[in-house]
Formats: structure tokens, sequence, C-alpha cells
């Protein structure tokens, strides 16, 4: 069988009726690879086109999950495609702080405008590049994969770096009660 954006949507809409899609309880067989990737800069490529319908990769980013295996699956009640995805599925920019000191919130926006609120549920990390040791900073989405900060939100981030409490020297931001690093290799406190 094959599939297609399409009918990929038309079984999930059909499963989910607008809510976000339970995955934790779908586990279908692997389908097989789909001639799927997401490129670095965040473009979902299919058959060697870009997807020109935001609803359809917005939809997709809701059904996808990276397994244990580090691959990235497409997951609907019956199906289960291997996709490719370049470095992560979604990037995240625009900050959004409210509050200060310890009780600040920090969030930032998606490339399909899903708000993230950094702290427990949606922790925040610093990797870095190995080809080039620039810094990659990261936060949780769900389902295991992650999205990667653009520079400027992660540059911006640093407005509201303060020292470390446990870790002297070092610096970070506080977001929903928890302390994150801002630096890559940091331990979170």
């Amino acid at each position: 069988m094959t599939s297609t954006p399409d009918t990929i949507v038309d079984q999930v809409e059909e499963a989910t009726r607008g809510s976000l899609p339970p995955l934790d309880k779908w586990n279908p067989d692997l389908s097989g690879e789909m001639d799927l990737r997401i490129n670095r800069d965040g473009e979902w490529i299919f058959q060697g086109s870009p997807i020109k319908r935001e609803t359809i990769t917005k939809l997709f980013s809701t059904i996808l999950r990276r397994e244990e295996d580090g691959e990235y699956y497409l997951i609907t009640p019956v199906e289960k495609w291997h996709i490719h995805v370049d470095d992560t599925p979604l990037y995240a920019h625009t900050l959004e702080v409210t509050g200060s000191g310890q009780d600040q919130q920090v969030s930032l926006r998606t490339n399909f405008n899903e708000s993230l609120p950094i702290g427990s549920q949606h922790p925040l990390r610093i990797e870095v590049y190995e080809d080039s040791g620039e810094p990659r900073p990261l936060v949780r989405v769900r389902q295991g994969f992650d999205a990667r900060i653009v520079s400027s939100a992660y540059y911006e981030m640093a407005r509201y770096a303060v020292e470390d409490p446990d870790r002297p020297g070092e610096y970070g931001l506080w977001s929903g009660g928890e302390f994150f690093p801002l630096a890559a290799g940091a331990e979170q406190a």
C-alpha cells in the first residue's frame, strides 16, 4: 500500500477530530519508507517537491514521533511510515517572557505557531554541532523530538540570563520554576 500526504491526513482527521493524536496509543507495524524529508530549514519535501499546503505539514507535525532508534516516523492508527529529518523537524522562534526571577515563564513559538512554555514538559537544552562547534539550542516538543531554537531567539534569551545559583560562573534562565543553562555542556540543576 502506498500512502500519500492526503490519505494520511484523512486517516488522522477521522481518528482525532481536531485534538492532538494519542500517538502513545497508536502502535501499528512499520508500513515502509516514505519519500518525505524535513530539511534543516524546516521545509517538508515529499518526493522531491516541497509540500506547499501548511495544513498538511502542520497536521504531520502532530503525528510525528521519534522512537528509541533515533529515527522519525509518521504514525496513524493503522500506518507507520519512516521519514528522514536532516536536523530537527521543527524550529522555535519568537521568545515570550512573563514574570521575573524564579517565577519567570519563557515560551517559544514553533514554525506552526504552537506555544512551547519552557519547563518540565518542554525542557531547554544546549548541544553543539559537531562539524562547526556552534551551539545547537533545542526545546522538547513531544513524542521524543525537539525544535531547534533559531539564533535570534537564542541570543534574545541572553537578555534574561542570570548566574546559576548552584554553579557560580555559569549562566542560564529560569522558566517554569526550573533553571536551564544557556551553554553547551552545562548540566541542569
